[in-house]
């Protein structure tokens, strides 16, 4: 496993992240394939199932040394029934962050996500609360996730003012969603902001295990419910059919389907991580594989070729639900 910066931060964090959205449930052995591989830096959120997943990581996490570790968690979606139980006031991230610190089974986050741009609450509102929460030491670096360029351009000032450390973002970006590169990725370089690349798999489909006509019955797509959900939309039938010839192109650079995609976000300058999840250990350590990898240009070429229309670039796609309530 390689290490880099993330931003211009001096927090180093694995190539690979360990991420556990929706395959936290009994991922214990994921987890534990995770610190074998040398990966360091984990992503969970309060929000998710309820807080189950802060408290599967915690318990997975809790024979490792803590200084060895970088934390993730973040803030946004709701939490529970009441007005005050998702966005980024100022009561919800004080409520949420010690919820997820009595979660975690520590007493700071390393860094500390906004999930998304909240059109609620001012930025200074926000970034005044996270202020006091790095001068208590409860968080040491906060980021964003999904943010457009503008709300970054707005944010970074605001919290250099306030005294609080924005050094990373968390965009969805992989061979087929590239919509950060063309102003969210140029303004973070400038901010000294650096990327979770997310969702660099595409759901699965980018891992091959999707054929033309055919659902692997363990596959997210085969059971009910938000994983489902978020892949099927990409099950178009010519859209497998040219992800399935990059299956060349990953053999002969000696790469599985999956190490090549991960290693691709890899290649951008400004990402720091790629997060990715598994559902068994032999994919957490298949993943971790991808770190350390240069792709040449002769292969980002022929990815470019292959994927062709299908490749989504428009910057407008970065987005953040609208304010209810």
């Amino acid at each position: 496993m390689e290490y880099r910066r993330l931003g211009a931060s001096g927090l180093s964090v694995s190539e690979i992240s360990h991420g556990n959205w929706l395959t936290h449930a009994g991922g214990a052995a994921c987890v534990e394939a995770a610190l074998d591989a040398g990966i360091t830096t984990f992503h969970t959120a309060a929000a998710w199932d309820g807080g189950a997943a802060e408290e599967n990581l915690a318990a997975a996490l809790a024979h490792a040394r803590r200084d060895d570790l970088v934390v993730c968690t973040g803030i946004f979606w709701p939490e529970g029934p009441g007005p005050n139980e998702a966005g980024l006031s100022r009561k919800h991230l004080r409520t949420s962050l010690h919820g997820s610190l009595r979660r975690l089974r520590t007493d700071y986050i390393d860094v500390y996500q906004l999930l998304r741009f909240d059109y609620r609450t001012p930025l200074d509102e926000t970034f005044l609360a996270l202020s006091d929460l790095v001068r208590q030491g409860k968080i040491l670096y906060a980021g964003t996730a999904e943010w457009t360029a503008e709300q970054l351009l707005e944010a970074k000032p605001i919290a250099e003012r306030h005294g609080v450390p924005l050094v990373a973002n968390q965009p969805h970006y992989s061979m087929l969603w590239r919509v950060a590169e063309a102003q969210v990725m140029p303004v973070c370089e400038r901010a000294g902001i650096g990327q979770f690349a997310s969702v660099a798999l595409a759901q699965g489909v980018l891992t091959g295990k999707y054929r033309p006509g055919h659902i692997p019955p363990d596959s997210r797509a085969a059971v009910p419910g938000e994983a489902r959900k978020a892949v099927w939309p990409l099950l178009m039938p010519d859209l497998i059919e040219r992800v399935g010839m990059l299956r060349g192109v990953a053999d002969e650079a000696g790469l599985t389907m999956a190490q090549l995609a991960l290693a691709w976000a890899l290649q951008h300058a400004t990402v720091a991580s790629v997060v990715t999840g598994a559902s068994n250990p032999a994919q957490v350590t298949e993943n971790a594989k991808a770190s350390g990898i240069t792709l040449d240009l002769d292969v980002l070429t022929q990815i470019d070729q292959l994927l062709g229309s299908f490749v989504q670039t428009d910057p407008r796609l970065t987005w953040s639900p609208p304010a209810s309530g």
